[in-house]
């Protein structure tokens, strides 16, 4: 990687682990009672660097920010969720950002179940059962809403923003 890809991602990651320390101040779950449950703003910095950088380099965004947010908030279990879900989001956006036609808005709710699937798959994997599948019809209709909202400020930061040279 050379100086500028690697500042480009190191102030990515900055901002998604920003992201994600706003979003634990004010966690959904305070409007909707379901365990875990966040906006995902974070995802925001995923989807744009999937858009304008390589994937590669959304992938090493996605992994240095998992690992230090686990590390600055100080549970290593929530590791295990942060990349399951983490990990599959990436592996569907990208995935969905081939097909013609699918909007950003529609890629980031893709994202966002996948995500919410991931951490369910992680929960399960952890507490060995599958009583955590019991979440995931409400996770995923949660889906709708984060993912819209997500893709809706994707969608105006991957047009506004200048180009990546």
């Amino acid at each position: 990687m050379n100086p500028r890809t690697l500042t480009r991602c190191a102030v990515l990651t900055a901002l998604a682990l920003a992201l994600s320390a706003v979003e634990r101040l004010a966690p959904l779950t305070v409007l909707i009672p379901l365990p875990g449950l966040r906006l995902g703003l974070s995802n925001l910095v995923t989807v744009y660097a999937l858009c304008r950088l390589r994937r590669r380099e959304a992938l090493a965004i996605l992994l240095v920010r998992c690992f230090l947010g686990s590390l600055l908030g100080g549970n290593l279990t929530a590791l295990a969720f942060s990349l399951t879900g983490g990990l599959l989001a990436l592996g569907v956006t990208a995935a969905a950002l081939c097909l013609p036609g699918l909007s950003l808005y529609g890629v980031s709710i893709l994202g966002a179940a996948a995500h919410n699937t991931g951490q369910i798959l992680a929960a399960m994997a952890v507490l060995g059962s599958r009583a955590p599948l019991v979440y995931l019809p409400a996770l995923l209709l949660c889906s709708i809403i984060t993912g819209g909202v997500t893709g809706t400020v994707s969608s105006l930061l991957v047009r506004r923003v200048v180009p990546v040279q």
